[in-house]
């Protein structure tokens, strides 16, 4: 599907992660804008650290799927410690921003078992500087999560972008 936002869980049907529900508008999403999003993830299992995330990014080419690199750690990149990641952006100790805060969704590992949701929620995406193969156009991106090379979750998304 060329165009218009999608989903889908990618994983084992035993991976302990499942994203039960996701939307986003508006289609296409824009930059800089506003986004809102609604979600709710399932968890049979603690997720610790260390969590490994693998994304492989591609554009439309026409009819051609291009895969983007990982540069400036966006694209394809592997990140080997998301829990890291996460107390470098928020301080372990501080709390987490909202609307996660009110919503009672963890920023910060080890993230519990338990059913997360995310009600109809407002992110502004500031004017931020993409590098032009970022810009206008479709994309679709495949997030593997993992920990201990066990598959926890894995999911594929479809968007647009216009800035």
């Amino acid at each position: 599907q060329i165009g218009g936002f999608a989903w889908e869980n990618c994983g084992d049907k035993r991976d302990p992660v499942v994203l039960q529900s996701l939307s986003v508008a508006p289609d296409p999403i824009s930059i800089p804008g506003s986004l809102r999003i609604s979600a709710a993830v399932s968890s049979s299992k603690t997720m610790a650290a260390p969590l490994k995330a693998v994304l492989l990014v591609e554009k439309a080419l026409g009819d051609l799927w291009i895969q983007l690199p990982c540069i400036d750690q966006l694209g394809s990149c592997t990140y080997n410690d998301v829990c890291t990641i996460l107390d470098n952006l928020i301080p372990p100790g501080t709390t987490c921003p909202e609307p996660l805060l009110t919503y009672g969704i963890p920023c910060h590992c080890p993230f519990k078992a338990g059913s997360y949701s995310l009600p109809a929620s407002d992110f502004v995406l500031p004017e931020v500087e993409l590098p032009a193969w970022m810009t206008n156009g479709n994309y679709r991106v495949r997030v593997a999560v993992s920990s201990g090379g066990e598959e926890l979750a894995c999911v594929k998304l479809a968007f647009s972008l216009q800035s």
